[in-house]
């Protein structure tokens, strides 16, 4: 399995940027997985991340970056993040806390998957905790794809 990764505001495709609903994009990353796995960005988002947060979820976004989460299964929330925009080909996911604002952008197509994040810092706090928890990101994200593939697949 191979994830090929970009990090940096400006590093990332525009074309991600402009999805985003942030303000001013102060961290972005985008990982791309090639596939053979055909499925809506929608199913690609609930098989990576569930319609609810996992424990470790809900400890690293709601505890560490203080995220206020949804509760509960909706068709308007994947694993808590509000879902603020869709297209054919891509789904926006949003939460936000006292100290940042986030995107999750999951865009499906042309034998590929991609997952970008995009953060803004309201206060500087955000900066402060998310600077070391995204170096944890970077290596945990990668590690989607591989078994939301496989859950894809499972369900036919």
């Amino acid at each position: 399995m191979t994830v090929h990764g970009t990090v940096g505001a400006h590093a990332v495709p525009a074309s991600l940027r402009t999805l985003g609903t942030l303000p001013a994009v102060d961290y972005a990353d985008d990982f791309v997985f090639a596939t053979d796995v055909a499925a809506t960005p929608e199913r690609w988002a609930r098989a990576m991340f569930g319609d609810v947060p996992s424990p470790g979820e809900r400890f690293i976004w709601r505890g560490l970056l203080g995220l206020r989460l949804a509760r509960g299964r909706s068709p308007e929330t994947v694993a808590g993040w509000r879902v603020t925009g869709r297209g054919p080909d891509w789904i926006r996911l949003e939460a936000a806390s006292r100290s940042l604002t986030a995107n999750l952008v999951v865009r499906a197509g042309g034998g590929q998957v991609a997952l970008g994040t995009l953060m803004h810092y309201r206060r500087p706090l955000g900066r402060l905790v998310w600077t070391p928890l995204s170096a944890v990101h970077r290596r945990l994200a990668p590690g989607v794809f591989g078994p939301a593939a496989a859950t894809i697949r499972a369900d036919g």
